[in-house]
């Protein structure tokens, strides 16, 4: 019994998306903002704990070509850093994540200008049940 975090990370928001106690099911959870890589970190410290995560999953921003993009460098050099958690971290490939996230809210009648926060922490859940799906 342990919980999944997936994480989409951006330059100004990082969407989180948990999964159940058994690792079976991905939900949205919260949008951070942060100051610093260093106040994501805080904060993503206190969801590992209180939610006692044991795996993480982050979001490979993959061209559609399937090769690396300027924010792929980026999300690896994140990987490393998430490494402080001593926890197992998955790259998950998260093209099309976003736009699937994006066309949920249309097909529910909810305006996508305004929520980018929850554009993102569905794209989280999205790169989250993909990886479960595969276990």
């Amino acid at each position: 019994m342990s919980r999944s975090l997936g994480i989409d990370l951006g330059s100004k928001r990082v969407g989180l998306a948990l999964s159940d106690k058994m690792s079976m099911i991905a939900s949205p959870f919260k949008t951070l903002t942060f100051k610093n890589e260093q106040d994501l970190l805080d904060q993503l410290r206190l969801i590992i704990v209180d939610f006692k995560v044991k795996t993480i999953v982050l979001g490979l921003p993959l061209n559609m070509s399937g090769e690396d993009s300027a924010q792929t460098k980026k999300v690896r050099e994140f990987k490393s850093v998430l490494s402080i958690f001593n926890l197992p971290i998955k790259l998950e490939d998260e093209r099309l994540s976003s736009v699937s996230a994006k066309n949920s809210l249309v097909m529910q009648d909810i305006k996508t200008g305004h929520n980018k926060s929850e554009i993102d922490k569905r794209a989280a859940a999205i790169i989250l049940q993909q990886f479960l799906d595969k276990k």
